[in-house]
């Protein structure tokens, strides 16, 4: 199987003097913590001196020449996210979803069962079958061309917040069964 890299990704949190655990062993290089904005993937990184990024500065990290970083340290866990890493994480998760609004329209337009009893739709919660028996007859009629024209004919709550609970769900539960959004 094909590894897959992220070729840009929104700073969640950085790290002037490095991880906490690295800080503890004498190694004080400047990190950043990372969300992917493809597969949402968790990473960490070490940046070039002089570089002193912000939260939600969209970043070069694929695999030629990168400006800003000097290397990927690695993928993490949500669970080894700094508290203000999962502060950022929700706006993170919001801009990517807005900048790749057709996408995630896409999949109310094209979700199927992922059983024989349960829509692919009814794994973001907050969808109920009511929910989703308005969203199968409306993209029957025409396909949704973005978030508000799914909203207006279906009156459901905010997809973009739905959606962003969805995949904060996705990255910080191992055990979950479906996922839809974030790369194992």
């Amino acid at each position: 199987m094909e590894k897959k890299y992220e070729e840009y990704a929104y700073v969640i949190d950085y790290l002037p003097h490095g991880m906490p655990q690295t800080q503890r062993r004498g190694r004080t290089e400047a990190t950043v913590l990372l969300i992917g904005n493809k597969d949402f993937t968790l990473l960490e990184a070490k940046v070039k001196p002089g570089f002193a990024p912000k939260p939600q500065d969209l970043i070069y990290v694929g695999k030629e020449s990168r400006e800003e970083i000097t290397h990927i340290t690695g993928r993490v866990g949500y669970e080894e996210l700094t508290a203000a890493a999962k502060e950022e994480l929700n706006t993170a998760i919001r801009s990517i979803i807005l900048s790749d609004e057709k996408r995630f329209v896409g999949f109310f337009n094209e979700a199927q069962a992922v059983t024989p009893r349960m829509s692919a739709l009814r794994i973001l919660k907050g969808i109920g079958k009511k929910y989703m028996m308005q969203i199968l007859k409306e993209r029957e009629k025409k396909p949704f061309e973005n978030f508000e024209d799914l909203q207006k004919r279906t009156q459901m709550p905010s997809p973009v917040l739905l959606l962003t609970k969805r995949i904060i769900v996705e990255l910080s539960d191992e055990d979950i069964k479906y996922r839809k959004f974030v790369r194992r």
